[in-house]
C-alpha cells in the first residue's frame, strides 16, 4: 500500500508528536474542564433547570450503556473490524472517552452500507473533492472514504484517545479496494476547524452538541463567502438538521429518515 501521507497544514496551528497531529488546545482535555464546558453552553440555551435535567438523561444513559448486555449489543459493528483488522467498534471504547462523549458528542460508527448509500447519492466527480469527517472518533468513515478517489481525506476528533487509536487504523489499514492513500487524522475541536480552499464533501454524525453545529455551519458559510466553492454537507443522524435548513449558504438536495444531503449554494459554484 502506498504511504499515507501526515504532513497536510492545518490551520489550527496544531503540533506533531511523532505521527500523530494535535491541537494544543485539546491536548490536556479533562473530564471536568469538559463538564464545565457542557454546564456553561446547556445552561445559556436551557436554563438551570434544564440543564440539570440534562445531565441525569445524560448520565443515566452512560450508565445503562455500561451495563455487561449494552456492551454486549454494541459488539454487533464488528464485521467491519473483524474483514480489515482495524478497531472502529464502539464496543471497545473505554469508559474514559465515553464519559467525555456524554459532554462533547458520544462515538458511533457508521455502518457500511448506510455510508455507502449516502455516497451513492452524491453523483459527483470524486477526484475533484476533499473529504472531511468532523468528530472522526476512531476513524472508520475515513477508511470508508478512501475507497473513493477523493484529493485528499481529513478526519478531526477532539478525544485524544480516539485519534490516537485513528492513526493506528490508518497505519494498519489494507484493501484492495483503496483508492485514496491521503488520510489524516487531527486530534482538534471541530468547532474551531478551518475548512480546507477545495471544494469539500463534509461529513457530520453529530459531531458537537447544538450550539457547537451552530458554529461549525457558520464556520462553514463564512470560508464559502470568503472562498466560493462545491461543497456538500453529508449529516448523518440528523438531530438538529434546523440549523442546516436555516443557513443561506446551504440548499437540501435529497435525504432520508437518516441522512440528509445538503449543497453549498455560492455564486461561482
Amino acid at each position: 500500500m502506498e504511504e499515507i501521507q501526515r504532513k497536510i497544514p492545518h490551520p489550527l496551528g496544531a503540533g506533531v508528536c511523532g505521527n500523530v497531529r494535535y491541537d494544543e488546545r485539546v491536548e490536556h482535555l479533562t473530564l471536568l474542564g469538559s463538564f464545565r464546558e457542557w454546564w456553561k453552553q446547556s445552561v445559556a440555551l436551557h436554563g438551570t433547570a434544564g440543564a440539570f435535567r440534562n445531565f441525569c438523561v445524560e448520565f443515566w444513559g452512560f450508565l445503562r450503556d455500561s451495563t455487561p448486555e449494552q456492551r454486549r449489543r454494541r459488539y454487533g459493528d464488528v464485521e467491519y473490524d473483524w474483514h480489515h483488522r482495524v478497531d472502529t467498534t464502539s464496543a471497545t471504547v473505554g469508559w474514559r472517552e465515553r464519559l467525555l462523549g456524554v459532554f462533547h458528542s458520544p462515538y458511533q460508527a457508521t455502518e457500511p452500507a448506510l455510508f455507502q448509500e449516502i455516497l451513492a447519492a452524491l453523483r459527483i466527480d470524486f477526484a475533484e473533492f476533499v473529504f472531511v469527517d468532523l468528530g472522526s472518533g476512531k476513524g472508520r468513515t475515513l477508511l470508508m472514504a478512501s475507497e473513493y478517489p477523493f484529493q485528499k481525506i481529513m478526519g478531526v476528533e477532539r478525544l485524544p484517545g480516539l485519534n490516537q487509536i485513528a492513526q493506528e487504523n490508518l497505519r494498519k489499514y489494507s484493501s484492495p479496494n483503496q483508492k485514496c492513500h491521503t488520510l489524516e487524522s487531527i486530534c482538534g475541536d471541530a468547532r474551531e476547524f478551518d475548512f480546507p480552499a477545495e471544494p469539500i464533501v463534509l461529513y457530520l454524525f453529530n459531531p458537537v452538541p447544538e450550539s457547537g453545529l451552530a458554529r461549525v455551519i457558520g464556520n462553514l458559510e463564512r470560508s464559502l463567502t470568503a472562498n466560493p466553492r462545491r461543497t456538500f454537507v453529508l449529516y448523518h443522524n440528523p438531530e438538529h438538521e434546523e440549523i442546516l435548513a436555516r443557513s443561506p449558504k446551504l440548499r437540501r438536495a435529497c435525504g432520508t429518515h437518516q441522512y440528509a444531503i445538503y449543497e453549498g449554494q455560492s455564486e461561482r459554484a
